[in-house]
Order: structure tokens, then C-alpha cells, then sequence
């Protein structure tokens, strides 16, 4: 018999150490994506990681691409290096995926969709770095591809506060549903799946 949330994924998105180094600079800060985490892994619902790294020479970046020629003269996002690696406070479990991506968004240059598709998963559980890079392009091609979505606000984070409330208020609720981490996880308690 399926459970109720099998088919459910929570994407944890950018939280490697490069990035999260820019971001945030208050550890506190990352308690709703550590919350998040949590109730996932009380509820049985798979997490997945997914970060941007690059090989070294960096073949997969294009010289049209502006952002991703600047990480590429800076010499970081190297894949086997520590700015790759999973934030310690949001650090996988042994068995749970870390995916690599080599564009702004979760799908491009990665195995995710495949993944997914081959679990029969159907909703995507969204938080990351940032609001406006791949929570954006992840949550707009996710809505493309006919996924339920789900996106915790306060465990998504934006360099531009008013980027982040434009985002939350008026875009992403037209293809998912906007909710804390508080909220998502009392969802699932309410819902009586938790152990």
C-alpha cells in the first residue's frame, strides 16, 4: 500500500558552503531549513540535495553565460573542494542523494528530473539559495513539468528582501503553495504521519 507522502520529494537547493557563506552570515537563519529537513525525514519523505559545482578546467560553463564565466575566473565551485560540499547544518544523511547541477536551475546539467520521473514522485517540497536563482528557475520549470509544488518561505533566502517579498507574495503562489516551515511541518502532523 502507498503512503501518503511517497511521492513526495523535499528539495534542498544551493545550501553547499560557497553559497551559503555569501548569504548568510547568522547561522539562526538556517533553523527553518534544518526544521524542514527534520520533518521530512520524521515523515519518510526523501530529501534531496541539490548544488552547483563545476570540473575542473570548467568544460560545462560557456563564455555567453555571465554569471556562471565570473565563477569560472574566480577558480571556485570546484567540485571535490569544500565550497561544494552540503552546509554542515543542513549535512544529507548517509543515503540521501546530492545531485549536481551546472546551471541556475535544479533540472539544467542534472539528473533530477530523471530521478524523480523513475520514482514516480510528484511534488516538490522547495527551499534554497537563492529566492530568485534557483528557488525561481526550479519552481517555474517544476510548474512546466506538471509537479505539485510547495515552497517554504522563510527556508528560501535572497540577497534583495523586496526581490524575496515580490517572489512570495505575488509569483510563486500563482504555481505553489507559499508556507513556513512551521506550517508544513504541523501540515504533516495534522496529517498523522508522523512516527
Amino acid at each position: 500500500m502507498e503512503k501518503q507522502y511517497d511521492k513526495t520529494v523535499l528539495l534542498v537547493m544551493d545550501m553547499e558552503n560557497g553559497i551559503v557563506t555569501q548569504f548568510i552570515k547568522d547561522k539562526n537563519k538556517l533553523l527553518p531549513v534544518k526544521k524542514a529537513i527534520t520533518a521530512a525525514r520524521q515523515n519518510n519523505i526523501q530529501v534531496i540535495f541539490v548544488r552547483v559545482g563545476f570540473s575542473a578546467g570548467y568544460p560545462e560553463i560557456d563564455s555567453n553565460n555571465r554569471a556562471f564565466s565570473e565563477i569560472k575566473q574566480t577558480g571556485k565551485m570546484l567540485l571535490g573542494n569544500l565550497e561544494t560540499d552540503i552546509c554542515e547544518s543542513c549535512k544529507p544523511n548517509c543515503g540521501e542523494l546530492i545531485i549536481t547541477k551546472h546551471r541556475i536551475s535544479a533540472f539544467t546539467g542534472s539528473t533530477l528530473e530523471i530521478i524523480l520521473r523513475s520514482q514516480q514522485i510528484n511534488t516538490l517540497i522547495c527551499c534554497g539559495i537563492s529566492t530568485s536563482g534557483v528557488v525561481l528557475s526550479t519552481v517555474r520549470e517544476a510548474f512546466d513539468k506538471d509537479f505539485n509544488l510547495k515552497v517554504i518561505e522563510d527556508a528560501c533566502f535572497d540577497a534583495d528582501s523586496e526581490v524575496q517579498q515580490v517572489l512570495m507574495k505575488k509569483i510563486f503562489p500563482r504555481q505553489a503553495e507559499v508556507l513556513t516551515a512551521d506550517d508544513w511541518a504541523e501540515s504533516l502532523c495534522s496529517a498523522g504521519v508522523t512516527q
